[in-house]
């Protein structure tokens, strides 16, 4: 009788469900489809992932204060540097800024993506070496360290992290650590592992407690010293990032950044620790100091997640892809895009464009990599190639198209950072840092395994099977 009476609060619980999907779904029919098919052939089960992975309508009222916060900051240099472009009044630092000036004019308008030039930027791949940086980064600091991770492990390297930063707040610099509570959590980061921080004097900001909700994760990984130099790409904080971990050798991309790019890392750390703690240091000068002529690549810093209106890194790239004339080369761990996005790189390779994707060979999360192998699956009649990277796991999220411009940031190519995480990337246009970053891929190929259309044809059922029970759950994130 007790079991009757909860499967009937939850069929009235999923009818309400139901109908809030019909309403808040709109803008994505195929995943409020998906939902409503779970919540009434698996009722039980629906609820459940419901609870985990839903309640879109939940999402737009805990951050459309979040929204409206960041637009107001980010208002005033928007509207000046769009007007400059409109009335074709900037002239561009660089021709292959000038060439992807579309892509340039629509994330400044769709993400207040403000133009930078006069940028350096170091490339890394391996975790050895951003992380020898970082801590060079760290160990040079005179004013502030500003740490922004989706996970901070409690093992070697984050205890490393945590130690070095106690070390500079005991010597009077300011530190903020900001992280998100699930990521950061699963690898042992609680609040006591950051004692010896707090102790010092620094401080910590936890993104989004509510550790049971899967999705609206704060999956960005920024570092920002003294406002002159940042970092952002892929790498977290921990004993994986240098190959340590039970997925063995590690491949990454990040970059390091010293120039005006800076001063928007600057602004985007601001804007989520002020979310999560009240606090807005303000526009001070040693925040936001004059970074000089360290370079000449322009960069924009873009920002994606649950307080957007739109989907601004997944528009950046399909915007990339639709420029490409000669290739386009993408590494992610995750591939599950949505139509616009496998329309876009089916069209390319059609046009004669030479499209790759390279992924991992070994999965870390099983469903996710079935579901990558049945998408990339589909690309493969259309042209477009398909690499499996067999020299350890492959984590990096990156594009780069005709070797002259592209992105690297924390947004995978699936709907999860598309939609449902907090992301950041840097969007760059410069043939020298986009000839490093393809000769990166092409080495990367080297060590890999191309997925041919009659290999992809000859798997075994079993694969088969997994892909399409994976694949059917994707649209849910």
């Amino acid at each position: 009788m007790e079991l009757e009476f909860l499967l009937a609060i939850i069929l009235i619980l999923n009818i309400v469900f139901a109908v809030t999907i019909v309403f808040f779904e709109r803008r994505n029919p195929t995943a409020a489809l998906a939902w409503l098919v779970v919540l009434f052939s698996l009722p039980t089960v629906g609820f459940v992932l419901y609870l985990l992975f839903g309640q879109n309508y939940t999402r737009q009222r805990m951050f459309v204060v979040k929204e409206q916060e960041d637009r107001r900051f980010l208002q005033e240099v928007f509207l000046e540097q769009l007007r400059e472009f409109v009335d074709r009044r900037y002239r561009f630092a660089t021709h292959e800024a000038e060439e992807f000036r579309e892509t340039i004019v629509l994330l400044l308008q769709n993400n207040r993506a403000f133009l930078t030039e006069k940028n350096r930027i170091d490339l890394y791949t391996r975790g050895e070496d951003k992380f020898d940086a970082l801590f060079a980064a760290i160990r040079g600091a005179r004013h502030h360290i500003h740490l922004e991770y989706f996970i901070v492990n409690n093992d070697d390297l984050g205890r490393a992290v945590v130690r070095a930063l106690a070390e500079k707040a005991r010597e009077g610099v300011e530190v903020r650590l900001l992280f998100d509570a699930m990521g950061t959590r699963a690898g042992g980061g609680s609040r006591k592992a950051f004692s010896e921080l707090t102790d010092a004097g620094g401080k910590i900001g936890v993104f989004f407690p509510s550790v049971y909700r899967v999705n609206y994760r704060n999956h960005r990984k920024i570092a920002v010293i003294d406002g002159t130099v940042g970092f952002i790409g892929g790498f977290n904080i921990g004993d994986d990032y240098l190959g340590k971990g039970p997925l063995g050798p590690w491949r990454d991309t990040a970059f390091r950044i010293a120039g005006q790019a800076v001063k928007l890392l600057q602004l985007r750390f601001f804007l989520d620790w002020h979310y999560v703690t009240g606090e807005y240091p303000g526009p001070r000068p040693l925040y936001f100091p004059d970074p000089g002529d360290p370079g000449t690549t322009p960069v924009q810093i873009v920002s994606g997640g649950p307080d957007t209106r739109w989907n601004p890194i997944k528009e950046g790239y399909i915007k990339l892809i639709n420029s490409a004339r000669e290739s386009v080369y993408i590494q992610t761990p995750y591939f599950v895009p949505d139509e616009s996005v496998t329309d876009a790189l089916r069209l390319a390779a059609l046009s004669g464009v030479d499209v790759r994707v390279m992924i991992p060979c070994k999965p870390d999360h099983p469903f996710v990599y079935w579901a990558t192998l049945s998408f990339v699956g589909d690309l493969l009649d259309a042209g477009v190639r398909a690499y499996t990277y067999d020299a350890g796991f492959l984590h990096a999220k990156t594009i780069v198209v005709d070797g002259k411009a592209g992105s690297v940031g924390s947004a995978n190519w699936d709907v999860r950072s598309f939609r449902l995480n907090f992301e950041a990337n840097a969007f760059f246009y410069d043939a020298a840092v986009g000839a490093e970053l393809a000769r990166a891929f092409e080495e990367d190929l080297a060590v890999s395994t191309e997925i041919t259309p009659e290999r992809y044809r000859a798997r075994s059922r079993w694969v088969r099977a997994k892909e399409s029970v994976s694949r059917l759950f994707s649209p849910l994130g």
